[in-house]
């Protein structure tokens, strides 16, 4: 059993960046609706959602279930596999900031959340339209300043073998 409730609040390593953009782009569209809609309950879903995949990936995520099961498959162009932990650090700073503007909404209102989830917006759409994972580079950082320990992960710290993978030399 305690197997069981391991491997269910465990992330996949490597991610397919094809779902990890997927998700990002259901991130901007939920976001967008909710601040042009007006609609500040969508803060809800949201929320979830990031407490969700921070917790067990895809596992117990709508938009994670879509992402890994209907949309990655047919993204060919966008097929590669990353490293996970770096992704589960960039959900988690998205559960904070949606937490954050969810408890803000509730206590002082959605003028004021409206302005917690625009930073949210933008990481999401350089994620879910250029590919570029701005939590994954903060991750990248905090391991070089020692701060993330290199056996968290292995990869990360030590890119040569993905270089030569692409037919590159790391400089």
């Amino acid at each position: 059993m305690i197997y069981g409730m391991k491997q269910f609040f465990s992330f996949p390593n490597p991610v397919n960046d094809a779902a990890a953009r997927t998700v990002a782009l259901g991130v901007v569209a939920m976001t967008l609706l909710a601040l042009v809609g007006n609609t500040p309950w969508l803060l809800l879903p949201l929320t979830y959602g990031f407490l969700a995949r921070v917790a067990s990936g895809p596992t117990i995520s709508p938009l994670g279930q879509f992402a890994v099961r209907v949309a990655a498959p047919r993204l060919s162009r966008w097929q590669k596999t990353v490293p996970g932990p770096p992704k589960r650090f960039a959900q988690a700073i998205g559960a904070v900031f949606s937490v954050s503007a969810t408890l803000v909404w509730l206590s002082v209102g959605w003028g004021t959340a409206r302005w917690i989830l625009l930073p949210l917006l933008a990481a999401a759409a350089l994620e879910g339209f250029a590919g570029f994972c701005l939590g994954c580079t903060i991750f990248s950082w905090l391991m070089k300043a020692k701060l993330i320990p290199q056996s968290v992960c292995e990869e990360c710290g030590d890119l040569s073998a993905r270089y030569a993978a692409a037919g590159m030399t790391q400089r």
